[in-house]
């Protein structure tokens, strides 16, 4: 009996995470927002119980897996309309109004400054020392967009100028430095927490990788694969190495807490040594 209940809780396990995968592809493929009950309709679930299941899977709910797919349409668009009208329309927004309403949430500027590279943008940075060598930390109006760990300050502005080619990069003034030492702090003593608003740009995808990272407690770590049952992706294992690669914010959206399924350590962005002693750090506290 008991051999029975757990196969039959292996099965609705597996039917609810191919229902939603399909509800996925439906929010990708559709030219209109699908509501939640068009979806659980679908699934063949009540509403409650397939916005409970959805979350749970993918660690978003379906309105905001819906924003960050909308949110990627958007930034692939943009650059390749000749005005933000038309890039508006081909993400599948169908009114200025609503898209306007959400621009700074989904790229973190305006629209026009995000169409041109974000000429315009203004990026405070400022640069400082930890027990792991030089550390840049860059925030827009919005909040921290990249934190860098490295051996050559002058290496991690010209990658910082890299990445915002466009954008007007201007040294951080004192009270920026205080989320400087922020950050050191919290490198050198994780258990106090990093109280800072982030500005996180990323696909979908990625941004349901970083969210699930966020969750995975100081002290603990997790799989690439782990992560991926997580975000309702099992087969993507590859896919959240490289999301884990091209996070941009380091310590503050924890990647070097993913590990292989072995416990070994794999590679990292800013260095395996630095992620060794980043877990070393957290364990002892």
């Amino acid at each position: 009996m008991i051999a029975l209940s757990s196969m039959k809780k292996r099965t609705d396990k597996s039917a609810w995470s191919t229902a939603v995968v399909a509800a996925c592809r439906a929010i990708e493929n559709a030219e209109e927002p699908l509501s939640l009950e068009a979806l659980a309709a679908s699934a063949g679930l009540s509403p409650f119980h397939f916005h409970r299941i959805f979350k749970k899977t993918t660690g978003l709910t379906p309105k905001a897996y819906a924003q960050a797919h909308r949110a990627k349409r958007t930034r692939e668009e943009l650059p390749k309309r000749k005005t933000v009208t038309e890039a508006i329309y081909g993400a599948g927004f169908n009114s200025n109004g609503r898209f306007y309403a959400k621009s700074a949430e989904m790229l973190g500027m305006k629209p026009a400054k995000f169409r041109k590279g974000g000429v315009g943008e203004c990026i405070r940075f400022a640069i400082g020392e930890c027990s792991l060598g030089a550390i840049l930390v860059a925030a827009s109006e919005k909040g921290v967009c990249a934190i860098s760990l490295g051996d050559d300050p002058n290496i991690l502005v010209r990658e910082l100028q890299d990445h915002f080619s466009n954008a007007q990069l201007i040294g951080g003034d004192k009270l920026f430095e205080g989320w400087v030492a922020k950050v050191v702090g919290y490198i050198e003593a994780p258990q106090i927490g990093l109280d800072l608003p982030l500005d996180v740009r990323g696909t979908a995808f990625q941004q349901r990788v970083w969210k699930a990272l966020r969750a995975i407690p100081v002290g603990s770590t997790a799989t690439y694969a782990e992560i991926a049952q997580k975000i309702g992706s099992p087969k993507s294992v590859r896919a959240v190495a490289t999301a884990c690669a091209s996070n941009a914010i380091a310590v503050a959206i924890p990647c070097h807490r993913v590990v292989r399924t072995d416990g070994s350590l794999s590679g990292y962005r800013w260095g395996v040594v630095r992620k060794r002693a980043l877990l070393k750090r957290e364990w002892a506290h």
